[in-house]
């Protein structure tokens, strides 16, 4: 099963590179606003994930609150997922949830499930019931990308420290699955609040998959050309 994985893994990488070209290509042709300037929809979040790297540099860090965030993520997971939680627990230095069962989306979900962006987004929605939020898109943007920017510091001071949970599953599958699902939730959390539409996010995954399989094809092409040169 181990090899099995690291097989996948090994699948998983260049998806991940056509994934976060089409993420990036979304995030630059935004246009929350119709005097934003070219770029601007890129800008909004990068300037709220560069505002979280200065406090989360400067100021005491908020260690705690990324732990409740990480348990609960796993105890959420698992109650979709039909589990129950048996016992949950956290503490300054550390938490811990007992789980009745667990699968690879439930152990890993904490490292590529933002919570507080998940949070943010069901009050934008719940904003948008009464007001209309759609015209504060930039501000919307910044606030993804300070609490991405939450989940993303954390996340990678969490991967390197010793982690049983990417261990038990290998290393090359973990990342890779956690760096996926990490960039693909970006351009689902860009449309959710910005002009851009999950038809747009869909169309540019397609075609930056079809140009990684072309470029593949070719690659394979060529080797084999070169192979049979070799052996003639």
């Amino acid at each position: 099963m181990r090899a099995i994985r690291f097989v996948v893994g090994m699948a998983l990488a260049p998806v991940c590179w056509a994934v976060t070209g089409a993420v990036l290509e979304l995030a630059w042709h935004l246009h929350p606003a119709p005097d934003a300037l070219p770029g601007a929809g890129a800008l909004a979040p990068m300037t709220g994930f560069v505002l979280w790297l200065l406090l989360y540099g400067t100021l005491p860090r908020p260690v705690r609150t990324y732990i409740l965030a990480h348990e609960l993520t796993h105890a959420l997971w698992a109650a979709v997922m039909g589990a129950n939680v048996v016992g949950f627990n956290v503490g300054r230095n550390g938490g811990s949830v007992t789980l009745s069962r667990s699968n690879v989306l439930i152990t890993l979900a904490p490292y590529f499930f933002p919570l507080y962006t998940v949070l943010l987004i069901l009050l934008y929605y719940t904003l948008s019931i009464f007001f209309a939020v759609e015209r504060y898109s930039l501000l919307w943007l910044g606030l993804v990308g300070f609490s991405w920017g939450f989940h993303f510091t954390f996340t990678v001071a969490a991967l390197l420290q010793r982690q049983t949970d990417v261990h038990h599953y290998g290393r090359l599958f973990s990342y890779t699955l956690i760096y996926g699902l990490n960039v693909l939730g970006i351009g689902l959390w860009l449309v959710i609040v910005s002009p851009a539409t999950l038809e747009q996010l869909i169309a540019l995954l397609a075609g930056h998959h079809a140009r990684l399989a072309a470029g593949l094809r070719a690659a394979a092409a060529g080797a084999l050309a070169g192979w049979r040169e070799i052996t003639a």
